[in-house]
């Protein structure tokens, strides 16, 4: 089998929410805490995992006029997987308003839906751009990391710590930019850690992301094209 459904959720919801964890508004963010603002984009990204071929993924995020849709996707040969949000966002929070995703290996997989009401926080899909909009602002260091919650694919509650390691250009396939590098740790496995470098300007965009077990790395994402909408 080219992927199993434990890369599957790694693919989409790990190195994109899970792959998103953050400081939550709802966890006593400060008003006063400067965010990015949200451009439209259209990215590729290339998914290594251990022992796999690679794949693609894109990444797709739509100012829809009320709200914005963050949608994520990729299909091979036998396999395939999405994941999309629709989210509220103003200066000082970001809000969920309804999360689906599918997943499918040899034609057999489910699929979810979350209303606003069953995610308690945000959804992965939102995280990854609130994240992305925070992590420049908080004060958030290896040595005092910050509690972070979201709700996977089922509305059932994660939660890791976060903090920011680094601001420095990193150049990938698609190019050279401007980077912020958060690490993610899952609360409950130590051991296991995840490292996002964010588009400095395009935030929610994922330059590269790397999973990482016992400090081996396990899977690992990597921005190959961009194309944007409505931005500079």
């Amino acid at each position: 089998m080219l992927l199993t459904r434990r890369s599957l959720t790694l693919a989409i919801g790990a190195l994109t929410g899970w792959l998103s964890a953050l400081p939550l508004w709802a966890d006593g963010t400060p008003a006063d805490a400067t965010h990015g603002a949200l451009t439209p984009f259209e990215a590729e990204y290339r998914l290594e995992v251990k022992g796999w071929p690679s794949a693609t993924i894109t990444h797709r995020l739509i100012n829809e006029a009320h709200y914005w849709l963050s949608d994520m996707r990729f299909s091979v040969a036998v396999a395939r997987g999405q994941e999309r949000s629709q989210f509220f966002i103003d200066d000082d929070a970001t809000r969920s308003l309804h999360y689906s995703s599918s997943y499918s290996l040899l034609g057999i997989g489910n699929s979810y839906q979350l209303n606003e009401a069953d995610i308690v926080s945000l959804d992965r899909q939102a995280a990854i751009i609130d994240l992305a909009r925070r992590a420049g602002s908080e004060t958030c260091t290896a040595i005092v990391p910050c509690d972070v919650h979201f709700v996977d694919h089922r509305g059932r509650d994660e939660h890791f710590q976060y903090y920011l390691q680094s601001e420095a250009p990193l150049e990938v396939p698609a190019g050279q930019f401007d980077a912020r590098t958060v690490v993610l740790i899952d609360a409950e496995k130590p051991d296991r850690d995840i490292r996002i470098s964010y588009h400095a300007d395009y935030p929610g965009l994922i330059l590269k992301a790397v999973y990482q077990k016992d400090g081996k790395r396990d899977t690992q994402l990597t921005l190959t094209q961009l194309s944007s909408h409505g931005g500079s």
